[in-house]
């Protein structure tokens, strides 16, 4: 889903913008509706994002719709949303999981900090602290400038997401190994089973 997001979204989105719009694509009905409780938004600190309901109402993904108390309700104007696969019970465990790995590898409240982290989580061999990506498949799907990813990687081994990182010269390959403050993939797998 990041991967289609990264194609379907202006490459100037923000991460935050981007983490709602995961979670809606996850979450969505059958109708292509929403409704994303507020407690899941102050999970992920993004309970007053504004500026990414109105980027991503303005990137013709979603469209907010009357809301309560309780829950924003969205709108997908996405047809290709639809068409991604797995199944919805399958996307509401993703969607769950995609929560808690951010919340889990939060170093700091910033959100493309937590968009890496996921991103890097979720690409992460199963049962392993190590994985590899080509460096402008990450750059694409975070919205961000090849050039501005060594500063971010150098951010999350900071704050105890990865422990090293390294890029292939000739390959362009970034690999990694998670730190004490990511979260595995089979972890998060046995906990939602």
């Amino acid at each position: 889903m990041l991967n289609y997001l990264a194609a379907a979204l202006p490459a100037e989105t923000g991460a935050d913008a981007r983490i709602l719009a995961l979670q809606c694509a996850l979450r969505m009905n059958e109708s292509a509706q929403v409704r994303l409780p507020h407690g899941v938004l102050r999970s992920l600190r993004l309970a007053s994002a504004t500026d990414s309901w109105h980027e991503l109402n303005e990137a013709g993904l979603l469209r907010t719709l009357p809301s309560d108390k309780r829950a924003v309700a969205v709108q997908i104007l996405d047809a290709g949303l639809l068409t991604q696969h797995p199944a919805r019970p399958d996307r509401i465990r993703a969607a769950d999981w995609a929560m808690r790995s951010v919340c889990r590898a939060r170093a700091s409240s910033i959100p493309l900090l937590q968009l890496a982290a996921l991103f890097l989580v979720a690409r992460t061999t199963r049962g392993s602290d190590h994985g590899m990506t080509d460096m402008d498949q990450i750059a694409r799907e975070c919205g961000l400038p090849a050039a501005a990813l060594p500063s971010l990687l150098n951010q999350l081994v900071e704050a105890g997401v990865l422990t090293t990182w390294h890029v292939a010269p000739e390959a362009g390959d970034l690999s990694w190994t998670l730190g004490p403050n990511g979260i595995y993939p089979e972890s998060v797998t046995n906990e939602s089973n």
